[in-house]
């Protein structure tokens, strides 16, 4: 499993993640951004069903509540993902959740978050992962 976590992260860059692919594409990119660091959470041990996150986020509004507990839940993903990365959890998913309300900024913080993960990956990988 480090092997396939190993390449089903990626390192984005925070400001494409969050304005200028999702206006290009119309918004669809945010989607697939959503499921997929959703996935990379699934892929690092921690339990969430990517397609559940995705759905809450896509169809959820129409009762409103969903896709902020989707946001504030993926933001509390991430900080356990700091944690099993040695990291001192920094991710908040109540930051997140009140950053959703001004511009979506949410993506922007949380892509930022998980490059740190990435980066601090990248520098002190695990001894399953050195060859």
């Amino acid at each position: 499993m480090d092997e396939e976590r190993v390449t089903a992260v990626k390192r984005r860059n925070p400001v494409l993640t969050w304005l200028v692919w999702p206006l290009i594409t119309l918004g669809i990119y945010y989607f697939v951004w959503w499921y997929k660091i959703n996935r990379e959470a699934r892929d690092s041990s921690v339990e969430v069903s990517p397609g559940l996150a995705l759905l809450a986020v896509l169809i959820g509004w129409v009762i409103i509540v969903p896709p902020y507990i989707s946001i504030f839940r993926t933001g509390e993903r991430i900080a356990r993902m700091q944690d099993s990365a040695n990291q001192r959890p920094s991710c908040n998913g109540w930051i997140g959740l009140i950053l959703s309300f001004f511009f979506g900024l949410h993506a922007l913080y949380y892509q930022i978050e998980l490059n740190r993960i990435w980066e601090h990956e990248s520098k002190h990988p695990s001894p399953s992962k050195q060859h």
